[in-house]
């Protein structure tokens, strides 16, 4: 067997979205706000939660809320690379390395909870079931930034779209459109598949004709399962 037919396809990930949803990380059991080495933090939009080369003591569970990450390269040229949302981490690599390898922003009020790195060590070896969630929490991460990379380098600018509008709208099957509770920023879209700012545009109004989302201009946006579509199988 080759390597190629080893790795997961988009539709084996989009699949397997059903049993993620049967098996839900439920963190709040165990990070409340108010254990060891925990805190709430409230903050406004736009904020920096922290700065690519800050020191990484920390990792923080979004309660509610969007959140952009981006990186700047040598070069100076910043790159979108993730949205996170309701119920995920930002900055888990505290846990092997000493400085923030990215930038967090807020992009919509958020509610997070700020956890130390040693609590959450702590927190591993004392709670066999947080310790399983979290594992497999990062485990599917992996595999969503593994998948990532295969529509980058295989989809087209339209395709890869599609899936960034799929996993913003946490992708369910079946013909209600899935809301994203953020608005959309073309640019940041843009940057994030490596095109541009028209060419999303254009996109995403042709997704619209066809019935695929719903999208008005101030950009709040619904996606309906039938837009995976256009994702093609590596």
């Amino acid at each position: 067997m080759c390597f190629r037919q080893m790795l997961p396809s988009p539709q084996d990930y989009d699949v397997a979205k059903d049993k993620q949803r049967r098996e839900t990380f439920d963190p709040a059991k165990f990070l409340t706000g108010q254990g060891a080495g925990q805190s709430r933090i409230q903050f406004a939009p736009h904020h920096v939660i922290f700065a690519q080369g800050d020191r990484a003591d920390a990792l923080f569970l979004i309660e509610s809320g969007w959140v952009k990450i981006t990186y700047v390269s040598s070069s100076g040229k910043e790159m979108v690379i993730a949205f996170r949302g309701d119920g995920k981490f930002v900055g888990t690599r505290s846990l092997i390395l000493r400085h923030r390898t990215a930038t967090v922003t807020t992009l919509t009020g958020c509610s997070l909870i700020r956890v130390t790195t040693s609590a959450l060590i702590d927190l591993l070896r004392e709670e066999p079931d947080f310790a399983e969630m979290f594992t497999t929490y990062l485990v599917r991460q992996s595999l969503r930034g593994q998948v990532n990379l295969i529509s980058q380098l295989h989809n087209s600018a339209e395709g890869r779209l599609a899936r960034v509008l799929l996993q913003l709208a946490n992708y369910a099957p079946g013909p209600d459109p899935q809301p994203v509770s953020m608005h959309i920023n073309q640019a940041d879209l843009a940057n994030m598949i490596g095109t541009t700012r028209s060419r999303v545009s254009f996109f995403l109004n042709k997704f619209k004709r066809q019935g695929f989302i719903e999208y008005d201009h101030d950009g709040h946006l619904s996606v309906r399962g039938a837009l995976v579509r256009f994702l093609r199988e590596p």
